[in-house]
């Protein structure tokens, strides 16, 4: 499968079924070097499915997926070996300190001590642990704790492939700004391929260059946060907040006379904003009316391009799953149109946990202690 330059995951036609149900169907990815790419969905949406299919975690049902030019089924140990990966319920050896658990991940990777240590050091810093923090038991850890040292765990064997699952989990929100400026530098610095996964809105639209919303196991819509609403609004009125220097009945009225605008309000929670209703194709109408009347515009915004908006769209029912409208995707294997979209949380989990102890015995030799990376 040639696989397009820049690009370091690569799926088409990717399905996970468990029994009857369907959990992923039909995945059509790729993740390039030097971005953050968003999954976006609920719980049980098929996010993590997906992610444990592309490590070599669970088998697909069907479709083809490579990392970094390898086939996660085939060659999990070099997949393993290149990509970063800190899981929703991250695990360590308690009786162990954070150094001393990041100590054990460095010999697994084969990396030496004159070459770990500094590394260590770095990433503990980089996280957030001091170094009083760093040398306590990880069983007197509170949850965001093991959360900062999952990231610096999955970051020391130096991976062009970061896989973030929930990665911001009870860390408080300074942490979490730290966090995602971190995974951002990852990514735009260093060059990484960085695949997170969330169902905090806020976070996405922050740090992703691109996200998939996730419906029942089916990619709905991909691109940029500003590709998506554009699609979403195809056709449709949008509502711009507008703020312009300048007395404002006289900016009220530039904007009233500019072709194609329905209605201009007051916004009641700001009165500093004006609230436009137009046509897409009316953005740059809007903003040269009010340089041209020397009224200088300082705030525009799509109200429709707020990913929270986009997301309650295709979580409200308007918006139909592929598989539910005809289509031509890749479909290595037909799907009976009377299989249930969704998977039962109970009997998906306990697959989930089956398929990655399974793996984990076989592929790394690991004592089993949760969902442990190496």
């Amino acid at each position: 499968m040639a696989i397009p330059a820049g690009v370091a995951i690569h799926t088409r036609g990717l399905e996970k079924r468990y029994g009857d149900a369907v959990a992923v169907r039909s995945l059509d990815l790729d993740v390039r070097h030097g971005e953050v790419f968003g999954l976006l969905g609920p719980n049980g949406a098929g996010k993590t499915t997906s992610i444990l299919m592309l490590l070599g975690l669970t088998e697909p049902t069907g479709g083809l997926v490579e990392v970094l030019g390898l086939d996660p089924k085939r060659d999990p140990l070099p997949v393993k070996r290149h990509v970063g990966y800190l899981p929703d319920n991250v695990g360590f050896y308690g009786s162990m300190t954070g150094r001393q658990n990041l100590r054990y991940t460095a010999r697994l990777n084969g990396l030496s001590n004159a070459e770990a240590e500094p590394r260590i050091k770095r990433l503990l810093d980089r996280v957030g642990l001091a170094a009083d923090a760093a040398d306590d038991r990880v069983d007197t850890y509170s949850r965001g704790m093991k959360q900062r040292l999952g990231l610096a765990d999955c970051l020391v064997k130096d991976p062009s492939v970061v896989i973030l699952d929930e990665p911001t989990t009870s860390i408080d929100p300074i942490g979490v700004v730290e966090m995602l400026d971190l995974v951002r530098e990852l990514a735009h610095d260093n060059g990484c391929a960085v695949l997170l996964s969330s169902h905090l809105l806020y976070q996405v639209q922050q740090v992703c260059d691109r996200i998939a919303i996730f419906v029942s196991g089916e990619v709905v819509a991909m691109g940029t946060v500003a590709e998506v609403a554009r699609k979403q609004a195809s056709g449709a009125m949008i509502t711009l907040e507008v703020g312009a220097d300048g007395p404002g009945v006289a900016v009220g009225a530039t904007l009233r006379a500019v072709p194609g605008v329905v209605e201009v309000t007051v916004d009641e929670h700001d009165p500093r904003l004006w609230l436009v209703t137009c046509p897409p194709a009316t953005r740059m109408a809007l903003v040269k009316a009010l340089v041209d009347a020397g009224q200088t515009p300082w705030h525009l915004d799509d109200r429709g391009m707020q990913l929270s908006e986009i997301y309650q769209t295709y979580f409200s029912g308007t918006r139909v799953p592929p598989s539910h409208r005809s289509r031509s995707a890749i479909a290595p294997t037909p799907v009976a149109a009377n299989v249930p979209a969704r998977v039962d949380k109970a009997q998906m989990s306990a697959a989930r946990r089956r398929a990655i102890h399974r793996s984990e015995r076989r592929n790394s030799g690991r004592p089993d202690r949760g969902n442990k990376r190496g």
